[in-house]
C-alpha cells in the first residue's frame, strides 16, 4: 500500500538523510566549503570602505587593520589605495577558489547520490510482484527511477546545503551590521518575518501543484511508450495521427499546469524582490541621515549597505529554496512511495537454502485470485514425482500460465500449498528457489546484446565451450555460425533482428545452459511454422530428459511426449490423465483433482 504522497517534511528529510549516509563525508566537506563563503563575503565590501574613508577621506585606519600592517609600511593615501586594490584581487581569488572546489565536489557528490538512489529504486522495483507491474505499467516505475530520483541531488546538494550556508551567512552579517549600526540592523531585519510568511504561503500552494504536474508528465510519457511498443499495430491500422493527438492532449495538460506554476513562481519572485527593495530603500534613508549627523562615515554607510544587500541575499535564497524545493519534494515523495510498495512475495525470515532440487512438485488445494470475486485458480491438486513431464491444456483464460507463475513464486496462492521436494515454496530462499527453474516462454524475450550474452544470461560465468554446447543442443549453432559476427552478433531490441523461431531456439539454448532441475515450457511452438516447430520440439525433447517438466500447449499434439496431462477449465482441474503407462507405478495425485 502506498503511503500518502504528502508526507511530513521531517519524515521526508529523515529518510533523505538515510539515503545520503553513504556520501556523508563528501556532503560534510561540501557543507564546510559553502559555509566558508560567509566570511569571504564579509570581506568583499571592506576594500571599498578603506579606499573611501582611509585613503581618500583621511580617516585613521581601523585598529585591527593597523595591527595587521607591518610598521615599515607607510600609511600614505597611495599605499592605502594599493592595499585596497590588492585586497580586491585577493578576496576575488579566494571566492573563485571556493566556488571551484564547491562546484567540483558538488557535481561528483550529486552524481554518486543519484546513482545509488536510482540503484536502490531499481533493485526494489525488480523485487515487486508481477501484480504490481501489471497494474501500474512499466512506465510509472521507469519515470520515477529516471526523472524523480534526481530530486535527491537537488534537495541535498542544491537545496539543504545552500540553505544551511545562507543561515550561517545571515547570522554573520547580522552580527557585523549590529556592530556598525544597530538601528539600521533592526530596520533591515524588520522585513525578515514578511519574507518567511510569503515563503510559507507559497510553499503550501506549490507542492501539490508540482505533484499534479508530475502525474500529468507521467501520463504523457506512458502514451509514448505504449505507442512505440505497439508501433507495428499502430502502423498497420494507420493510427499514427490518433496516437499523436492522444499524446498532444496529455502534453497540453502538462503545458497548462506548467504555465500555472510559472505564474505562481513569478508572483512569488515579485513579492520577494519588492519586499527586499523596500527594506533597502528605508535603510538608505535612515543611513543617509546618520551620515549627515556624523553617526556613520560615508565609507561605513557603503559598508553597511553592501552588507545589507548580502543580508537580503541569504534571506532571499532561503525563501526561494523553500519554495523551489517543493518541486523536488513532490518527486521524492513519488520515489519514496515506490520504495514503500511491499513485495507481495516476501522472503520469510530464516528461509531455507536450496542448492539443487530433486524436482518433486505438489499442488495441494491451490486457489489464486487477484481479488475475492476474481478467482483464477480454484482448488487445484496434483503430485509430480521427479522427472515427470506434465502437459497442461485448456482454453484461453483457464489459468494455465497462472499455475506455473505460482510455481515460480511470481505470485503466492491465496489458499492452499505448493511444495517442492516436500517443502512449502515460501520456506525457501527466493533466489535459490528461482534458480531451480528454466523457463521458455511463448514469446521469447531476448535482451539488446549479443547472442552469446543472451544464451549465457542464466549462467554469466559460462565459458565458450558451454555456450556452444547449449546452442548445438538447441539446434541453433548452425544458424549462429553463419552470421558475420557469429556469437557476437547483436540481436537488437527484444531480439527483433531475428525471426521468431531463431529467438525461440536461443531461449532454449539459454535453458540448456542453465541446466535447472525443473523446466517450464509455456506454448514454446505456438508462433512458428511446422518445419520450425519440428526443429524446436526435437530440442525440447532433449531438454526435458531427466527434468520435471510442465509444458503448456493449446495443440494437444505438442503434449504427446508428456507422461501426464492436466486439463484446466475455468480455473479448475477437470482431469488428470496418465499418457505414459510406465508412470502408473508412480503416485500422481493426492486429494483428487
Amino acid at each position: 500500500m502506498n503511503l500518502p504522497d504528502r508526507r511530513p517534511h521531517l519524515l521526508v528529510y529523515r529518510r533523505l538523510l538515510k539515503h545520503m549516509r553513504p556520501c556523508w563525508k563528501a556532503i560534510l566537506g561540501l557543507l564546510l566549503l559553502n559555509v566558508v563563503s560567509a566570511p569571504i563575503s564579509l570581506l568583499g565590501p571592506l576594500p571599498l570602505k578603506i579606499a573611501i574613508d582611509n585613503a581618500i577621506g583621511g580617516h585613521p585606519l581601523p585598529a585591527w587593520l593597523a595591527l595587521l600592517l607591518p610598521a615599515f609600511v607607510p600609511r600614505s593615501s597611495a599605499t592605502l589605495l594599493a592595499i585596497s586594490a590588492g585586497l580586491v584581487v585577493l578576496i576575488a581569488l579566494l571566492s573563485q577558489l571556493q566556488n571551484l572546489a564547491s562546484s567540483v565536489l558538488g557535481t561528483v557528490t550529486a552524481q554518486h547520490l543519484v546513482l545509488q538512489f536510482r540503484t536502490t529504486l531499481f533493485r526494489h522495483v525488480q523485487r515487486l510482484s508481477l501484480a504490481y507491474h501489471d497494474e501500474k505499467g512499466s512506465m510509472d516505475a521507469g519515470y520515477r527511477i529516471a526523472l524523480d530520483a534526481p530530486a535527491i541531488q537537488y534537495i541535498a546538494i542544491d537545496g539543504l546545503i545552500p540553505f544551511v550556508a545562507s543561515v550561517v551567512s545571515f547570522v554573520s552579517i547580522v552580527y557585523v551590521t549590529v556592530r556598525l549600526d544597530w538601528e539600521l540592523a533592526i530596520v533591515a531585519l524588520s522585513i525578515s518575518p514578511v519574507l518567511f510568511v510569503i515563503s510559507h504561503r507559497y510553499r503550501r500552494q506549490l507542492r501539490p501543484r508540482y505533484r499534479e504536474l508530475k502525474q500529468i508528465e507521467n501520463g504523457a510519457l506512458s502514451v509514448v511508450q505504449e505507442a512505440l511498443g505497439a508501433l507495428r499495430v499502430v502502423k498497420a491500422f494507420g493510427q499514427e495521427e490518433r496516437e499523436e493527438r492522444r499524446f498532444s492532449s496529455r502534453a497540453e495538460e502538462g503545458v497548462k499546469a506548467q504555465k500555472r506554476l510559472s505564474l505562481m513562481e513569478s508572483g512569488f519572485g515579485l513579492l520577494i524582490g519588492t519586499t527586499t527593495a523596500l527594506g533597502v530603500a528605508i535603510t538608505l534613508l535612515i543611513g543617509g541621515s546618520h551620515v549627515r549627523s556624523g553617526v556613520l562615515t560615508l565609507g561605513e554607510l557603503l559598508l553597511v549597505m553592501a552588507y545589507l544587500s548580502q543580508l537580503y541575499s541569504p534571506l532571499t535564497t532561503m525563501s526561494r529554496k523553500v519554495a523551489s524545493i517543493q518541486s523536488h519534494l513532490a518527486s521524492i515523495d513519488r520515489a519514496f512511495a515506490l520504495l514503500d510498495e511491499a513485495p507481495e512475495v516476501p522472503e520469510r525470515p530464516g528461509a531455507k537454502a536450496l542448492e539443487r532440487a530433486a524436482g518433486a512438485v505438489t499442488f495441494h488445494d491451490v486457489s489464486f485470485g487477484f481479488s475475492s470475486d476474481r478467482q483464477i485458480l480454484k482448488q487445484v491438486s496434483f503430485d509430480l514425482t521427479p522427472g515427470t513431464r506434465l502437459g497442461i491444456s485448456g482454453t484461453t483464460g483457464a489459468g494455465k500460465t497462472t499455475l506455473v507463475n505460482l510455481l515460480t513464486r511470481f505470485y503466492d496462492p491465496t489458499h492452499g500449498q505448493i511444495l517442492l521436494d516436500g517443502v512449502d515454496l515460501r520456506d525457501y530462499r527466493l533466489d535459490d528457489l528461482r534458480a531451480q527453474f528454466a523457463i521458455v516462454l511463448q514469446e521469447p524475450i531476448l535482451f539488446s546484446s549479443t547472442i552469446r550474452e543472451n544464451i549465457a544470461y542464466g549462467k554469466p560465468s559460462a565459458g565458450e565451450a558451454e555456450v556452444v554446447a547449449a546452442a548445438k543442443a538447441a539446434n541453433v549453432h548452425g544458424f549462429i555460425v553463419r552470421l558475420p559476427q557469429g556469437y557476437d552478433t547483436l540481436v537488437g531490441e527484444r531480439g527483433m533482428r531475428l525471426s521468431g523461431g531463431e529467438r525461440q531456439r536461443i531461449s532454449l539454448a539459454r535453458a540448456f545452459l542453465k541446466d535447472a532441475p525443473i523446466l517450464i515450457l509455456d506454448e514454446p511452438t505456438s508462433s512458428v511454422d511446422n518445419a520450425t516447430e519440428a526443429t524446436i520440439m526435437d530440442a525440447v525433447e532433449r531438454l526435458m530428459r531427466g527434468r520435471t517438466t510442465l509444458m503448456i500447449a493449446h495443440r494437444l499434439g505438442t503434449l504427446s511426449s508428456c507422461d501426464v496431462r492436466l486439463e484446466l477449465e475455468g480455473g479448475r482441474a477437470m482431469s488428470l490423465t496418465i499418457e505414459n503407462t510406465q508412470m502408473l507405478e508412480r503416485p500422481l495425485s493426492q486429494g483428487g483433482v
